[in-house]
């Protein structure tokens, strides 16, 4: 039972709002596109607003694949060619209002490795923790790949995790696969919240 009150929610110092993959080939028209991906941005920029009043750091990883990396299908991979370094396909989306500010975490870097978490071979933790980060709220593309394993490491690293729920949308290879990726979330102690719990 989630005894968490209100005000548990109201965004303060040592929180941070960390944006995963909010890219253009995610998007409607993009290579991967994540359905319903589009509908995440409005939400997204009422949390950077909130984030912004407040003072908290805004972070927003991003794949920046090398163009034979080995995810992609011509490499034996499972996805077709994405967010490849310094295309249009790899930017922020334009309504997306990060601000000047953002910290941008760049990942799948390396050829031969994958990076679904946004911990994998970045420097996000160490950011986090010189910024005394101790709460992250987290979204983004796709609730059950990169957003799945960037909280299961912010929950590792010792993080508390706020799982934005209006602002995430699932790929669903298998149909179940976003809602499956939530309860393993919540269960490993993430907990899911609206943009109206953290007024």
């Amino acid at each position: 039972m989630n005894t968490s009150r209100p005000e548990d929610f109201t965004l303060k110092k040592g929180d941070a709002l960390l944006i995963v993959d909010v890219q253009n080939d995610f998007l409607p028209g993009g290579s991967l596109a994540v359905k319903g991906g589009e509908n995440i941005i409005a939400p997204f920029n009422q949390y950077i607003e909130a984030a912004q009043a407040k003072s908290l750091p805004v972070l927003a990883t991003r794949d920046w694949h090398p163009p034979n990396h080995c995810s992609f299908k011509e490499q034996g991979g499972p996805w077709p060619p994405h967010c490849v370094v310094d295309s249009k396909g790899a930017e922020f989306p334009s309504e997306l209002r990060l601000p000047p500010s953002a910290v941008v975490i760049s990942k799948g870097m390396v050829v031969e490795k994958d990076a679904y978490s946004g911990f994998e071979e970045t420097d996000l933790d160490e950011r986090l923790r010189s910024a005394h980060i101790h709460r992250v709220l987290i979204g983004g593309l796709a609730t059950d790949y990169c957003v799945l394993n960037t909280v299961r490491d912010a929950i590792k690293h010792g993080y508390e995790v706020l799982l934005l729920q209006d602002a995430m949308a699932a790929v669903n290879v298998q149909p179940e696969d976003g809602e499956k990726a939530i309860e393993e979330m919540t269960s490993l102690g993430a907990i899911p919240i609206t943009l109206e719990m953290i007024a």
